[in-house]
């Protein structure tokens, strides 16, 4: 076998192929070049087995190509990927856009199938007339013309352009139902899940296409609900049987029997899910179930195993709208959801002590009011019911008021007061339009340590609500959260970086963080020998990185060394965000692929292409074909001097 590092490749090379085998179906818009794209990759799995097994090394220059060609593999890998799982609404949009790239991806697998040297290997014949084969049939794909169903490209094209409140053509979405195949409960349901992961996937930050994609999807679910209020499918793996009578003659189905989808079910509890919450790694589990989770002490994701940059809860409100259309279409009543914002746990007795602190909150006496506001600040933390009993009881405004009192421990319990209040879902809104976000942003800028590090957290709890992003944002927030990110205690910087990543997900946010100087601060705190917010670092850089004013000061900062080290020798959360930077700089400046380059980048990045996540191999790959496309066009301008 060949030395290590290229007998690596070749395993590689194996795996890959097996990966492309496992891929059963694709969408309809895409299947018939995809379908043809796998099963000629699946007949090359005889070629890299013969070169596994040849027993002399690997001459340089088929092992160039060879590495080329698992690059390209991996290219096409994502691609079929994509159109075996993506949302069906996304690819009939894009058709044009993915065909090009498909038609990228059979080029270059065609010039690196040609690149490989047979005469130097021991290659059975049957092999190569294989393998010559593949290439022929590349070059005739390349050769065909592409045919779009163009009236599903101009229905697509008019509903995706129309205003929500713009009536639509009933023939159009009956059209659209068919072709896309979205004709039952589980296709649509699979359908809003899939947009749903494509949010989570974008980092929060979804952009206006995939917006208007699910008003899209909405459209087409209340046609198909209108025109067939019955529409469902079977239950995969059940058979269909007649539903059961009610004593009135009604359909009936039974809970019993009716296969729960796999979306809509619980990892931890394995049960459908009433109040689902998404966690920092975006898996979503019943809220119930993951509280227990972190009350015991755990700082993974269950799931994943990845560690949790936070525990905040965000309510999977797509999903909960899922389960409830899918018991209704079900016949089963939608799931109950836990009381929480009910105040009937709270006894006569504890709710007339709330009232009396309520009363010294609205004292002219300091003593009173700091008293007050501690005593509230506590009750808040013990429970649910309490933060539910407290907001109703109006504390939320009276809070508020004392953010700007005189007494700086006043200040740190109403701040305090407000965080563990905003753990209630409910309290979020509440909090945000009593008005007091600028008395955080004050506290954040004028108070305590202590004080600070609360309005940090308070910042970042409430900014789980999208709205909220913005609010916070636009009233000055992010210029001191910044200077706590950089002064503060070890506690006060992870507050502060947690509540810049998630303010940061609002596009109109990143260019008031790069203003404020976040990207000095974050390479202070990556470069900092004992440092220990270097995760957080580099996942705020990774955000700020697809912003343009982000990306220049990225660059500014001298950062390519510094990532280039961390996808050697980081932990594999950060070696995927340091690898997502670089793209998004090398995207920008060749002259940073240059550098990169030179500082040993090809073989890190090989490296994170055969042993990282899913995402840092996909970063991975898109640096190598950036640098192998450079590579290309530096040999031809050098051939054409």
């Amino acid at each position: 076998m060949a030395e290590g590092g290229k007998g690596g490749v070749v395993l590689k090379l194996i795996d890959i192929v097996s990966e492309i085998s496992q891929i059963s179906d694709y969408r309809c818009t895409v299947r018939k070049p995809f379908f043809n794209l796998a099963r000629r990759l699946k007949l090359l799995s005889p070629l890299f087995e013969e070169i596994r097994d040849i027993k002399d090394p690997i001459p340089d220059d088929s092992y160039r190509s060879l590495l080329s060609l698992m690059e390209a593999l991996e290219s096409a890998k994502e691609l079929l990927r994509l159109g075996s799982q993506a949302s069906k609404i996304y690819l009939a949009l894009e058709r044009e856009e993915i065909m090009k790239k498909y038609y990228e991806v059979t080029e270059r697998l065609e010039q690196d199938l040609e690149g490989i040297c047979f005469e130097t290997l021991d290659i059975s014949d049957e092999v190569k007339e294989q393998v010559a084969l593949v290439v022929t049939q590349f070059k005739r794909a390349k050769g065909r013309s592409d045919t779009p169903d163009v009236e599903l490209s101009d229905d697509l094209s008019s509903l995706y352009n129309k205003g929500s409140d713009v009536e639509a053509d009933p023939d159009v979405l009956k059209r659209l139902v068919e072709k896309l195949q979205l004709t039952g409960i589980n296709d649509l349901t699979h359908e809003s899940i899939t947009l749903h992961e494509m949010v989570t996937a974008s980092d929060g930050d979804p952009g206006e296409s995939i917006e208007k994609m699910s008003m899209l999807l909405k459209r087409i679910k209340d046609f198909v609900q209108t025109e067939n209020p019955n529409a469902q499918d079977s239950p995969p793996g059940e058979t269909s049987t007649a539903p059961d009578k009610g004593p009135q003659g009604s359909s009936l189905q039974n809970p019993k029997t009716t296969l729960i989808p796999d979306d809509f079910r619980c990892p931890i509890s394995l049960e459908l899910m009433k109040d689902p919450v998404i966690v920092s790694t975006g898996q979503t589990y019943e809220r119930t179930c993951i509280e227990k989770w972190l009350e015991q002490g755990h700082k993974t994701c269950p799931k994943t195993q990845l560690n949790l940059t936070s525990n905040a809860l965000i309510p999977n409100y797509v999903l909960r709208s899922l389960i409830a259309q899918w018991c209704e279409t079900n016949g089963m009543d939608p799931p109950q959801r836990s009381a929480r914002s009910s105040s009937s746990a709270c006894t006569p007795a504890e709710r007339s002590i709330i009232k009396v602190l309520l009363t010294k909150l609205k004292s002219v006496s300091p003593d009173d009011q700091r008293a007050a506001a501690g005593e509230i600040r506590l009750l808040a933390k013990r429970n649910a019911d309490n933060r539910v009993a407290i907001a109703e009881a109006g504390a939320i405004p009276l809070l508020t008021h004392l953010l700007t009192a005189p007494d700086s421990r006043t200040q740190e319990h109403a701040v305090t007061a407000l965080l563990n209040l905003s753990i209630c879902e409910d309290n979020k809104g509440n909090i945000v339009s009593s008005g007091a976000v600028p008395g955080i942003v004050q506290v954040l800028k004028k108070g305590s340590m202590e004080a600070r590090e609360n309005a940090a957290a308070t910042l970042f709890s409430l900014s789980v609500i999208d709205e909220n992003k913005v609010t916070i944002g636009s009233l000055g927030a992010i210029p001191p959260l910044v200077v706590l990110l950089s002064e503060g205690t070890q506690r006060g910087k992870k507050d502060a970086a947690t509540a810049l990543f998630n303010l940061c997900i609002y596009q109109g946010n990143k260019g008031r963080a790069v203003r404020a100087g976040v990207i000095s601060t974050l390479m202070e705190l990556l470069t900092e020998p004992q440092g220990g917010m270097k995760d957080e670092a580099l996942a705020i850089l990774a955000i700020l990185s697809s912003h343009q004013e982000g990306k220049v000061a990225i660059g500014k900062a001298d950062a390519v060394p510094v990532l280039v080290e961390f996808i050697r020798s980081g932990s594999p959360r950060n070696k995927e965000n340091a690898a997502a930077v670089l793209v998004h700089l090398c995207s920008g400046d060749q002259k940073y692929l240059v550098e990169a380059q030179e500082l040993g980048v090809m073989a890190v990045l090989v490296d994170l292409l055969n042993h990282g996540t899913d995402r840092g191999k996909r970063k991975a790959g898109q640096l190598l074909e950036k640098i192998n496309r450079y590579t290309e066009q530096q040999k031809l301008l050098g051939q054409g001097n």
